[in-house]
């Protein structure tokens, strides 16, 4: 697998990883005490998901570093703020002002100027 897309799939899955967490938490059922959150977390196929993800995307993650320059791959993660912020939109239907959106251009055209430094 080329590097790229290993960086790639670790990114998207860590967003996906977001979002199932957020949904998660949604789902949860309000609890009065810390062990009650926890228990009410513990319980949740959600979140359970979001770590597999997130195991599957660090697995991605260490192989990317093995076979890139960590000063190139580290700032493509700033892409999955770009993803989490969209589906957050298109999924939870969360608002997106205007700064926030210019924010993310400015995120992906940094990202763009990383890729093509490789």
């Amino acid at each position: 697998m080329k590097p790229i897309v290993a960086i790639l799939l670790s990114i998207l899955l860590g967003t996906c990883g977001q979002l199932a967490l957020k949904y998660g938490t949604k789902l949860a059922v309000a609890r009065e005490t810390a062990t009650g959150v926890l228990a009410s977390y513990l319980v949740n196929p959600y979140m359970w998901f979001a770590l597999f993800l997130y195991g599957i995307s660090t697995v991605l993650w260490i192989y990317s570093l093995s076979r890139v320059d960590l000063s190139y791959a580290y700032p493509m993660v700033a892409l999955g703020y770009v993803l989490v912020c969209v589906f957050s939109v298109l999924l939870f239907k969360e608002t997106m002002p205007t700064l926030r959106i210019a924010g993310l251009g400015v995120i992906i055209l940094g990202v763009i100027m990383i890729a093509i430094s490789a």
